[in-house]
């Protein structure tokens, strides 16, 4: 049995990437269904609510990354500034397309919501699964 002092970067790592591919698939499988049931922009805003999603995701990633270099004493960290302006300018660049999106997209905010929540049910989904493996 793994305990948590063995969870590792490339552990926390592992389980972002997985998110962000089961967040793809997800994408991938419900945007055609929810164009056939009900519309183009539907389906566009679910693209734009999972596209939101995964950057937050990718952005997580690559915060705790660069915090983790910094905690561990052999790693040679990154400049935080960087890191910061690009999760600021990913936070402004996701009002923006919020806004642009539901202005000019006349589709479902349900489906956008969808989109912005398939980030965190494919990050429980895999947390779940990290678990699992951990505890076996």
């Amino acid at each position: 049995m793994k305990t948590l002092a063995g969870f590792s970067d490339d552990d926390f790592k592992r389980t972002i990437r997985s998110a962000i591919r089961l967040l793809i698939i997800a994408t991938a499988v419900a945007a055609p269904l929810i164009w056939w049931k009900s519309s183009w922009q539907s389906a566009a805003l679910l693209v734009v609510g999972a596209v939101i999603s995964g950057s937050g995701l990718w952005e997580w990633l690559r915060l705790m990354s660069a915090v983790m270099v910094r905690m561990d004493a052999g790693g040679e960290a990154k400049p935080m500034g960087m890191i910061l302006v690009g999760f600021f300018l990913r936070l402004g660049l996701t009002i923006v397309l919020l806004y642009v999106s539901l202005k000019h997209l006349n589709g479902s905010v349900y489906a956008l919501a969808f989109g912005l929540a398939l980030g965190v049910f494919c990050l429980s989904v895999e947390g779940i699964r990290l678990m699992k493996a951990w505890t076996v």
